[in-house]
């Protein structure tokens, strides 16, 4: 018998908290910062799985490259999931709910070669990046400059690592 994985429906629980952000606003804020979260998680994991099946003549670069940007990435899973939690939120970052809730596309397991590496890594940072900004104008709705700057610190690094990833395939265009 198949178990059901997570009912996405349900209205997660919120624990009290003197935080003076109303509970409305941090309700809203926690379903967006999961959704984020989700898109995080998928992030990291297409991260390792690129650094894992890369080939060809340039692997060692980009090996070393793509496990640099995973642990970039999973600080940023914990920045989420932390601050969700500081709004008095659960974080909902297991595997099965993120595969559910992501809004990257499904890294191809296939590739091997570092080119189709490199462009799908960019796809799925530069996705993760467009999320990120539409959350900094999300949380500056709600009245939460705390989570802008924090989004504000991840597009940053995702805009980085974006940069690092892009330039090894800029010069051959």
């Amino acid at each position: 018998m198949k178990k059901s994985i997570v009912n996405l429906a349900e209205a997660p629980k919120m624990y009290a908290t003197e935080n003076d952000i109303s509970e409305k606003s941090r309700s809203e804020l926690n379903a967006l910062m999961n959704q984020r979260l989700a898109s995080a998680v998928d992030l990291q994991m297409q991260m390792k799985q690129a650094h894992w099946n890369v080939k060809g003549p340039s692997f060692i670069g980009l090996h070393e490259l793509f496990d640099k940007v995973d642990e970039a990435v999973e600080s940023y899973v914990d920045m989420i999931a932390e601050r969700i939690v500081q709004l008095g939120g659960i974080a909902e970052g297991t595997v099965r709910v993120s595969a559910a809730r992501s809004l990257l596309e499904e890294y191809p397991l296939a590739m091997v070669d570092g080119l189709s590496h490199v462009e799908a890594v960019a796809k799925a940072l530069s996705t993760f990046g467009h999320e990120a900004r539409n959350m900094i104008s999300e949380a500056d709705e709600l009245d939460d400059a705390d989570t802008a700057d924090l989004f504000t610190e991840i597009s940053r690094g995702i805009d980085k690592w974006l940069w690092f990833v892009e330039a090894h395939s800029q010069a051959t265009k």
